[in-house]
């Protein structure tokens, strides 16, 4: 549904159903063992679903957004053909998900960028600075660029906590607490508010990589 709403230029309806998926996917594990029906067949399925998700929806959306932002005039020529470098990031999700599930150092924080947290800041990017991104302040050598680092990021060896409490103490949570902290003051930003999140996530875990305090 947020693939074919993308398609459709329905960039609201499009960045709810990513949400809602990542609130699912946030869940489904733990409902599957809680069920007992957990199966390494279950989390092959669970991958593809994300590659959808969190991998084609949103490059959906990038696809329709390289029609619509501004051209240099030396780069107009391109126009025809840029939308569809936006699959890029279809395919870095893919590849993100698949060294995701080889990868036995991820069980308590992540090595790259996660599929979700990079769905949800390009479809919120979309849906709520659409004005600012085809505007003359943005134009697509920033979008391609921009694109480009996040592809990066999702499969660079770079560690980014996870949001998972084992206990609510200060000690053990610290980068976490100062996270929701912060998330918490964005969000007077309204529609600018997730992805200005997403790069405090991305930032904090850098610096707390940077310190050693992941």
């Amino acid at each position: 549904m947020a693939t074919g709403a993308a398609f459709h230029g329905h960039f609201t309806w499009a960045l709810g159903m990513i949400v809602l998926g990542a609130v699912f996917d946030f869940f489904d594990g733990m409902v599957a063992r809680l069920l007992g029906v957990s199966s390494p067949i279950g989390k092959e399925l669970d991958s593809l679903a994300d590659v959808v998700t969190f991998g084609v929806a949103p490059s959906a959306m990038l696809f329709q957004l390289y029609g619509l932002v501004v051209y240099p005039e030396a780069l107009e020529p391109l126009r025809p053909f840029m939308p569809y470098t936006a699959f890029l990031m279809a395919a870095f999700s893919a590849l993100r998900l698949a060294k995701f599930n080889i990868d036995t150092r991820q069980q308590t924080s992540f090595i790259g960028l996660p599929t979700p947290a990079n769905a949800l800041f390009w479809s919120s990017l979309i849906a709520g600075q659409l004005p600012f991104l085809v505007s003359g302040r943005f134009n697509v050598v920033f979008l391609f660029l921009f694109m480009m680092m996040f592809c990066f990021l999702m499969v660079a060896e770079v560690p980014l906590f996870a949001l998972k409490f084992k206990n609510l103490s200060w000690r053990d949570n610290r980068v976490k607490w100062i996270f929701l902290a912060g998330a918490l003051l964005c969000l007077p930003l309204a529609t600018a508010a997730l992805p200005v999140i997403i790069l405090w996530y991305i930032g904090l875990s850098l610096l707390a990589w940077r310190f050693h305090n992941l």
